[in-house]
């Protein structure tokens, strides 16, 4: 039996906003400290972006063609991740399904964390990608000398006070109850790293400490 205009009209408008509420879902993610997203990640690049183009990525659950961006990329140093070089990362074809946008120009430097899936790198909104040289000082050196070896430790973002940590091995992330940016003090001049008692720390580089937080001076 056919459909009247009305009921169809509003199967059209229900399935509309089902697949609407599907790319939000799959494009919600809390922000994260450099050192959380370095840690959650499977490969961390210094690179530059010299091309893109569109190309298949298989079908998806109603049989339509998934389109994927690819961007041919310039490693310029590889913090984490497999033995061989990363020469493109893949990402969804817009934001709207959490597609990242990067220059193509090759004259920017980008910081890039991803997943690798099928042998292939991949990026979303979600992944911590920041040109180059927007990292402070402190940020570029913990990605060779802490972040990596304390991926044991937890950082707990505060969202809203009063906020406290559960665990000795927690560090509590204040940037954005005190500064209204997950880019504050924190996340460009603090790693959390963990002690000898095997507690957590916030350990800081060389800019002078916030007092609102605990710290360990440097040596």
């Amino acid at each position: 039996m056919s459909c009247t205009m009305n009921s169809c009209l509003v199967a059209l408008a229900i399935l509309f906003l089902w697949r609407v509420e599907e790319m939000v879902e799959a494009c919600s993610c809390s922000p994260a400290h450099p050192q959380q997203a370095f840690c959650n990640s499977d490969v961390v690049i210094r690179a530059k972006v010299v091309g893109m183009q569109e190309v298949d990525g298989g079908n998806d659950v109603y049989g339509n063609t998934i389109k994927r961006i690819q961007y041919d990329v310039k490693q310029i140093k590889m913090f984490k991740g497999p033995t061989q070089d990363i020469d493109a990362i893949y990402t969804a074809p817009s934001s709207a399904v959490c597609g990242v946008t990067l220059d193509t120009n090759g004259k920017k430097e980008y910081l890039i964390t991803g997943k690798m899936e099928a042998g292939m790198m991949h990026v979303t909104l979600c992944d911590f990608i920041e040109q180059w040289e927007t990292l402070s000082a402190t940020q570029k050196k913990n990605l060779i000398q802490r972040y990596e070896t304390s991926c044991d430790c937890r950082i707990t973002r505060c969202t809203s006070i009063p906020c406290m940590i559960s665990s000795p091995a927690e560090c509590l992330w204040t940037d954005w109850v005190m500064e209204k940016t997950v880019n504050g003090e924190q996340a460009k001049h603090y790693a959390c790293i963990k002690r000898n008692d095997d507690s957590c720390a916030w350990y800081r580089g060389s800019v002078p400490p916030r007092k609102d937080f605990l710290d360990i001076e440097d040596p």
